[in-house]
């Protein structure tokens, strides 16, 4: 073989290794870019799909077996043996609450005002359902003095005695019950439960309630009332649709 034809050999070899180079490094590129595409596409169509969804409900029934019913009232001398009317303590109203809040659910720092009245020798209402950073004022709307207090560990108070008309405020940071009480009337008692999210439903007189907004998932649920929690049951709420969960509690 001629110099000129080792010459041409080798040219054609070195031109056909550059082209596997060059096809090699094409393949590698575009692999990269699939990479990159997935990478970036991925959490794009997660956020379209949970842009997409729809806030759906939750709504049932609290049946209390046993019903609890009222402490009864000390009397005192200057009612001459005629009691002075008071509200009956709302005890069959329950609190119906996701156990846990979804994941990005809005959680306040700031909840606002709530009122505990105190009136006819009664908490009103018997049961408070409020969210993190709420203040709640306790007015007193007796003719005679009352000492409200707490020694619950998420918050401890005592607001000492003040009459008629007079009102004092306590801010709930915390989640968690808040057992009260009266310092002067043995009888009064009411809760208030404290909540880091907006998942939770008063009941109404008949044990039905509803919660609104939220969002679409499986969540553990439990009702309370009294004190007395039910084991956790498992609710799934669709896509802008409503689940339905009744309980039974005592």
């Amino acid at each position: 073989m001629s110099r000129a034809q080792r010459t041409t050999g080798e040219r054609e070899e070195g031109t056909r290794f550059e082209i596997a180079r060059l096809i090699v490094l094409a393949l590698l590129a575009s692999a990269a870019l699939l990479s990159l595409s997935s990478v970036v596409l991925r959490p794009l169509a997660a956020a379209g799909a949970a842009a997409a969804a729809r806030p759906g409900a939750i709504r049932g029934r609290v049946e209390l077996r046993r019903p609890p019913t009222p402490a009864d009232r000390r009397p005192t001398v200057t009612e001459l043996g005629t009691p002075a009317g008071r509200d009956v303590p709302d005890l069959l109203r329950s609190i119906v609450y996701l156990e846990s809040a979804p994941r990005g659910a809005f959680e306040t720092s700031d909840g606002g005002h709530a009122v505990m009245d105190q009136r006819n020798e009664s908490f009103v209402p018997h049961v408070l359902a409020i969210t993190t950073g709420t203040t709640v004022d306790f007015p007193n709307s007796d003719r005679f003095y009352h000492n409200v207090f707490s020694l619950s560990k998420i918050k401890t108070f005592d607001l000492g005695r003040y009459a008629a008309g007079h009102s004092k405020s306590i801010r709930f940071d915390r989640a968690g019950i808040v057992r009260v009480f009266c310092d002067i009337h043995s009888h009064m008692n009411a809760y208030i439960l404290v909540f880091s999210h907006p998942f939770f439903a008063l009941t109404e007189g008949d044990g039905r309630y509803r919660i609104d907004n939220v969002p679409p998932g499986t969540y553990g649920i439990i009702a309370w009332n009294e004190g007395t929690p039910s084991e956790t049951r498992s609710v799934t709420v669709p896509d802008g649709g409503t689940a339905e969960i009744d309980f039974t509690i005592r």
